[in-house]
């Protein structure tokens, strides 16, 4: 299906959805421009569905509005211009034949001057060193509309009018260059600065990293017309905005319309893994019998600038993916709950199964650097360095709502932020992580967003996954009930008419930035309002590799799904001379969810209730504490709310242990609303090893009975691990260091983790834990990094393939206990106090431990059974 752009007017509860169909452009030769300057002068789902919520169907009909233009800058001339420059582009075969296209360019023409200046500005070439390809794409920023980026010295405002060049009073740099060269002799210096030119070595560097930039939005954006194409979406949705805000239909002025109108958007149909309990787990279990035919995609480019995270050392700012959370960065929770899952298949299956990942990164506060470093100090995870495959995401500029024009810094620089995720989908194809995914057999893959610390919680993602494969689905959502006014999009099933009769069906999503395209307030209302009733897009998917890749490898807009630009916000910067600005603006974004638009399934008549289960998309529902609670936004001092905080989602994952733990019959505090701890900490701090589970109904057989008390910490890091009646007050931290297995060195030299061998053990029976634990009055405890201060504490520290046990005693007051390598340490009832016996484990139980829990498959569920060696 053509992925379309839609315009809706809402005009007594009936809407108009124009949609429309934009060519699609590519140049015919991929030119590598990769080119740089130097300084030096010298280089250069089941039968029966539950539904999550419904409401009517919104029903379509036409209206009839006449259009006027908006003040000012002219969006239709300035798109119906480059339109026919990007037409012209696209018919050339060579970069000589794009270069005399691009030089018959009006806005080319006046801005390099007369003959004399092209004389001059061979000369700068030369001087410089750039080449064919740098020429064309300075000329196509040019011809774009945006000569202003080139400007150096003290430039006026921007100014949004096409034919302002004329009147501009700042010189531009290549101009400045010009003029200050000897016009003897190229090769003199004199009066040259300090590399022969009018450019000094910073600002060289800079125009070195715009030809970059450029470079990559031309390539990149190939798929809509390069430089020039992608100015051109810029307009046209920013012309969608205006048009839209001014109840006008825009589209049929700017290009040829496909007309499909939308006869319904329904809440989807899905399965609820909350009340569906068995095929949940059956779902599960597929799930993970289905790993060794899984990635793993993890889209962690963007700038996160709403967590504010800075480094308190070198006081640079950092990518979300380096929150310490927890006592960890989220990059590693993300690889702790995916190796959680490796464990649990290899207690099921007995093999070693480890999972490709691919991460998308960026050039956005050193994203890619600092990501690469992370996993190199951590020795890839214990994963090997060829199991991970890390693709940088292009930058794009930032641009003024009212004109399009890119915001500049400085003189060759634009503000440049990620172009969304959803570039994910052609950037994998281009990079070639289809192909390393289908070398080791995937066939499909699950997507996750660092800042999503609950998405592995339980089932969710297995039971995604299970039916996604089993079921040969494309792309699958999890999805849950939806917080009124959060800033998250809702998934949607959307019923469509197209010209030549057909219905089409698909389950999809509507990002929060479109509601007012599609009658969707956000306002709250006396009655129900549309917006309450669909479910949240969470951006957790499954997705079908091959699927995915024919999408990504499209030469066409279909490629980069769901573009929009969000001006709901201000965009906020600094230029040259320290001058503050706020202005109304965004960048183009693709949401790579929307991905889902191109997997609609056509019927030739219309369907009614139950179409999801034949469709190639599908959803599962969970509640949703178990599906999203998001770490992405710093919280302000005295801000009352903890949504998308960090302190936030801490809270939802005590919530979740509570839920866990309280079925295994041991007594925990009642967890109350955020509100109630905006002002102090949480009622206890539960953090648990994943590999504990995942699947909860695994991690409950090794927990039964006793009590956690309020104001208790308890943190497990260690899978083999039995607990029965134990009576929690104060701090208890159980870390073993082999949690799910030991590492070996491969022919490499790189240490890989085996799971189920020679990993720590800790036994727990008629445990008393008595101590003062955390120091809950300090001011400096930090509760989401799990940085606090104690008072006393209970720590069993398990070195290697090492082995605790307590029986029927009561440890009191502050102790460590530290069990070396190769040994069992036990303490029981003594005479009086306790006996404390540390023996070395017998050779033969070395690698299997002198207990262990057997995991087998019953039905649709996992049986545990305690086997002592």
């Amino acid at each position: 299906m053509v992925h379309s752009s839609t315009s809706l007017i809402h005009h007594n509860t009936r809407f108009l959805f124009s949609f429309r169909s934009k060519a699609s452009y590519s140049h015919s030769h991929s030119h590598n421009f990769t080119k740089h300057l130097s300084p030096s002068s010298s280089s250069p789902f089941p039968s029966s569905l539950s539904s999550c919520c419904r409401v009517a169907r919104v029903s379509t009909e036409a209206l009839e509005l006449s259009s006027t233009p908006p003040p000012g800058f002219n969006f239709r001339r300035e798109i119906a211009t480059l339109g026919a420059l990007r037409e012209k582009l696209a018919g050339c075969d060579t970069l000589e034949e794009k270069l005399r296209v691009i030089d018959a360019d009006s806005r080319v023409r006046r801005f390099f001057g007369s003959r004399q200046r092209n004389a001059w500005f061979s000369r700068v070439c030369d001087a410089l060193q750039l080449d064919s390809e740098d020429l064309f794409l300075l000329k196509c920023l040019v011809a774009a509309g945006q000569e202003h980026v080139l400007c150096l010295g003290e430039a006026e405002s921007l100014d949004s009018s096409a034919n302002s060049s004329s009147v501009k009073s700042a010189l531009y740099a290549l101009a400045e260059m010009i003029e200050n060269l000897d016009s003897h002799s190229v090769n003199a210096s004199a009066g040259f600065g300090k590399t022969g030119m009018a450019l000094e070595d910073h600002e060289i560097q800079d125009l070195n990293k715009l030809l970059e930039t450029l470079a990559e939005i031309e390539r990149f954006y190939d798929c809509v017309g390069g430089i020039i194409g992608y100015q051109i979406t810029i307009l046209e949705l920013l012309a969608e905005n205006f048009f839209e805000s001014q109840n006008v239909n825009l589209s049929q002025h700017m290009h040829e319309v496909k007309q499909c109108q939308i006869m319904g958007i329904d809440p989807p149909n899905g399965l609820d893994l909350s009340e569906s309990t068995e095929y949940a787990s059956q779902a599960a279990l597929w799930g993970i019998e289905g790993l060794p035919d899984l990635g793993e995609i993890y889209p962690l480019g963007g700038s996160a600038d709403r967590l504010g995270l800075v480094d308190p050392s070198t006081g640079e700012c950092l990518p979300a993916a380096m929150l310490p959370y927890c006592g960890r960065t989220l990059l590693e929770g993300l690889i702790r709950d995916l190796q959680a899952r490796e464990f649990l298949y290899f207690k099921l299956y007995g093999k070693q199964c480890i999972t490709p990942v691919a991460i998308m990164t960026s050039s956005a506060k050193n994203n890619h650097e600092h990501i690469t470093s992370l996993c190199e100090r951590l020795s890839w995870f214990g994963r090997g360095r060829s199991t991970f495959q890390l693709f940088e995401q292009p930058l794009v500029p930032v641009v003024g709502a009212e004109d399009g024009q890119w915001l500049v810094t400085k003189p060759f620089s634009p503000l440049s932020k990620p172009g969304g995720h959803g570039v994910i989908w052609k950037l994998a194809h281009d990079k070639g992580i289809f192909k390393w995914f289908y070398l080791q057999g995937r066939k499909g893959a699950t997507v996750r967003q660092v800042s999503n610390v609950v998405a592995a919680t339980d089932l969710t993602l297995l039971a995604l996954a299970g039916i996604g494969l089993r079921q040969g689905k494309k792309l699958g959502f999890a999805s849950c009930k939806r917080n009124s006014g959060a800033t998250e999009g809702i998934n949607v099933l959307m019923e469509k008419k197209s010209l030549d009769g057909n219905w089409e069906y698909g389950v999809s999503c509507i990002e929060y930035t479109e509601f007012d395209k599609f009658g969707i307030t956000e306002k709250p209302l006396a009655t129900k309002s549309l917006q309450a009733d669909f479910p949240a897009n969470t951006n957790i998917l499954y997705v079908d590799l091959p699927s995915a890749e024919l999408v990504g490898s499209s030469r066409n807009e279909n490629s980069l799904p769901g573009m929009v630009i969000n001006t709901r916000k201000p965009i906020v910067y600094v230029d040259q001379f320290g001058r503050r600005h706020s202005v109304s603006g965004g960048r183009l974004e693709c949401t790579m969810q929307n991905i889902a638009d191109n997997y609609s399934n056509t019927y030739s008549s219309r369907c009614y209730n139950g179409v999801e289960d034949k469709l190639d998309t599908f959803i599962v529902y969970n509640e949703r504490r178990r599906v999203t609670s998001s770490a992405k936004k710093k919280r302000r001092h005295g801000d009352k709310s903890l949504h998308q905080t960090p302190d936030g989602s801490l809270l939802d994952i005590l919530r979740n242990a509570h839920d866990l733990l309280s079925r295994c019959d041991i007594r925990l505090p009642e967890i109350e609303a955020n509100e109630h701890y905006v002002d102090s900490g949480p009622p206890f701090l539960i953090l648990l090893h994943p590999a504990l589970g995942p699947l909860w109904e695994v991690t409950r057989q090794k927990f039964y009975g006793g009590s956690i008390s309020e104001g208790s910490e308890l943190q497990i890091e260690v899978a083999e691990f039995f607990w029965r009646n134990v009576q929690l007050n104060g701090s208890l931290i159980i870390i073993a260091e082999n949690v799910m297995g030991s590492m070996k060195t491969n022919e490499n030299g790189e240490s890989i983790l085996h799971y189920g061998q020679r990993c720590g053990r800790c036994k727990l029976q008629n445990v008393k834990v008595l101590n003062k634990g955390i120091d809950w009055k300090y001011g400096g405890n930090i509760y989401w990094k799990h940085d606090v201060q104690r008072s006393e504490m209970l720590q069993i520290i398990l070195h290697g393939n090492a082995e605790f046990e307590a029986t029927d005693v009561v440890l009191q007051g502050n102790h460590v206990f530290e069990v070396p390598d190769g040994y069992k340490l036990k303490i029981v009832p003594g005479s009086p106090g306790l006996a404390i016996q540390l023996d070395p484990i017998e050779q033969g139980m070395l690698d299997s431990g002198s207990w262990h829990w057997n995991y087998k498959i019953e039905g649709c569920h996992i049986q545990l059974d305690l086997v002592e060696s």
